[in-house]
């Protein structure tokens, strides 16, 4: 009989992992095998990262040098990285007059430039790798501004831009970046005032990002790049 050749498990890192999307995204991705690297502020990450068999950082999605770390600590461990989920905080809200500057520049640093800055970590670990696939979590916002979150509206809408020009750059080295746009989920509590604006009448479940994310992150999305998926149960089109 011919040999098996093993497959090495895919590799990804995932920011924001303690809780809510990103936490999600971890357990979708596990269940499909993946090992993971998972950072976050909150020490709740060590829990889910024990739970996967996981590798657990502290640290902010928003410090360039905790991105650097959790890279090294992926290779190191590892020895390659395959994908990356990039999952954010949530910014400052108000009306959009009375935002104060320091809350725009924070929300630069929170929103836009963590997927910028992990993209320039990962070009070698993934050229080496002969790929590799980048999936940023961002909000219906992107498409659709919404004055109760404006911050997060504007620079969505950038890191949609972002996501594009990522994508058409490295498309030849096979390096896809996408983004999922999602709406209401319920990781927050729901209102009755936000399911009366879904035509599909519910929050959507992280159970259902996290599948969205896994598929943009595997093969069968091999041909998908630059792309801002919605899963938001129609919010924008009825906005």
């Amino acid at each position: 009989m011919p040999a098996t050749t093993k497959v090495a498990p895919r590799v990804a890192i995932i920011t924001a992992a303690s809780a809510g999307l990103g936490a999600a995204a971890a357990r979708g991705l596990a269940a499909r095998g993946w090992k993971l690297a998972l950072l976050a502020r909150s020490t709740r990450v060590e829990e889910v990262a024990g739970e996967l068999g996981a590798i657990a950082l502290t640290g902010d999605a928003a410090v360039p040098e905790d991105l650097q770390r959790l890279v090294e600590r992926a290779l190191a461990a590892y020895g390659r990285i395959d994908g990356a989920v990039i999952s954010t905080g949530h910014p400052a809200k108000g009306a959009i007059t009375a935002i104060a500057d320091a809350d725009w520049h924070a929300a630069l640093d929170l929103l836009l430039l963590p997927t910028l800055r992990l993209a320039r970590l990962l070009l070698p670990a993934f050229r080496a790798a002969a790929g590799g696939a980048i999936v940023a979590v961002s909000a219906y916002g992107a498409k659709e501004p919404d004055p109760a979150f404006p911050l997060s509206s504007v620079f969505r809408a950038g890191l949609s831009a972002a996501v594009r020009l990522l994508a058409r750059e490295h498309a030849r080295e096979n390096i896809r970046v996408n983004a999922v746009l999602p709406g209401f989920f319920d990781n927050f509590p729901p209102t009755a005032e936000n399911i009366a604006r879904i035509p599909a009448g519910r929050y959507g479940r992280v159970d259902e990002l996290a599948s969205a994310i896994a598929f943009l992150l595997s093969d069968e999305a091999s041909y998908i790049t630059g792309q801002n998926l919605l899963v938001d149960g129609a919010l924008v089109s009825a906005i």
